[in-house]
């Protein structure tokens, strides 16, 4: 997550003629019992990635109602669909995941929480079968499309959102973009190296390598979901690009409003800091957390 102290790599990524090469991760479908388990214990909600949840979760409340039904495209261990789905209760949510190991642990999470309006599908994102034409209220995704394979993939995945999404539908769909310099990929892969599992750091690194770039998020979103959403990125770099529909909810949500707002006086300084900079980062590229301020 970028820093407003993190002024080389943006001078470095403004003025660089480096052009690195996406690639694959070595793990298209997370199935390593190891790996699962980290990636799994860092990204809960008291982990390393607590704050960016928290933005991601501001947002998806601004694009789905109650009685909606949305889909959660690569849900993984359902972190960021649990505390979207406490906090909308009359809302229902599926998870889609093609990782057997992630999705035991996402159920394990929300029979945990006693949340009753979630289940989970194992699903390809790019063909999602099980969903007829224009039946789905939402469609979300948090940091989960960079795992496909290539661009055709992106855009078929892109494609089934569109067929899948009702007329008047929300979306909220969020990923890294991919950085022009391999420097710059290290540097924010590794700055919170001392704070989360090594396996989580190196999922971390695969991650940004494995981006798609800004202009293909563009690309697909004018094809396929032009009048419906529009694309942000943080400002100055891509560092991550959003793709978002206008504010569906049925005006403000004092009590959604009021949750969010204790999980973010509960954060530690460092990750309240983060959230800061993540939301500065964000509305300076014109995308602004309004729940949160």
């Amino acid at each position: 997550m970028p820093s407003l102290s993190v002024l080389k790599t943006v001078c470095r990524e403004l003025f660089t003629k480096e052009r690195s090469t996406r690639v694959n991760e070595p793990d298209l479908v997370m199935d390593d019992p190891d790996k699962v388990a980290a990636y799994t214990r860092a990204g809960r909600e008291d982990g390393v990635m607590a704050p960016v949840y928290l933005f991601h979760c501001a947002q998806i409340c601004e694009i789905i109602r109650p009685g909606d039904t949305v889909i959660d495209l690569g849900c993984g261990p359902a972190t960021q669909l649990a505390m979207a789905a406490r906090l909308n209760p009359d809302t229902n949510f599926i998870g889609i995941d093609l990782s057997p190991d992630m999705l035991e642990r996402a159920r394990e999470y929300i029979s945990l929480q006693a949340l009753g309006n979630v289940e989970f599908r194992t699903e390809d994102i790019t063909q999602l079968t099980s969903f007829d034409n224009q039946r789905v209220d939402a469609v979300i995704s948090t940091v989960a499309l960079h795992h496909l394979s290539d661009i055709g993939s992106l855009e078929k995945t892109f494609s089934e959102i569109r067929r899948v999404l009702k007329t008047d539908g929300g979306v909220y769909i969020v990923d890294f973009g991919h950085l022009k310099s391999e420097k710059s990929i290290h540097s924010f892969a590794y700055q919170y190296a001392d704070r989360q599992p090594e396996l989580f750091t190196l999922d971390y690194l695969y991650s940004l390598q494995s981006a798609f770039a800004q202009q293909d998020f563009k690309h697909l979103a004018k094809k396929y979901l032009d009048g419906i959403a529009r694309v942000y990125s943080t400002f100055l770099i891509p560092f991550m690009v959003a793709i978002k529909s206008q504010r569906r909810s049925r005006g403000p949500d004092k009590a959604v409003i009021k949750q969010l707002h204790e999980i973010r006086s509960r954060l530690p300084p460092h990750h309240k800091r983060d959230l800061a900079d993540l939301r500065t980062f964000f509305r300076m590229g014109g995308l602004r957390s309004s729940l949160l301020e």
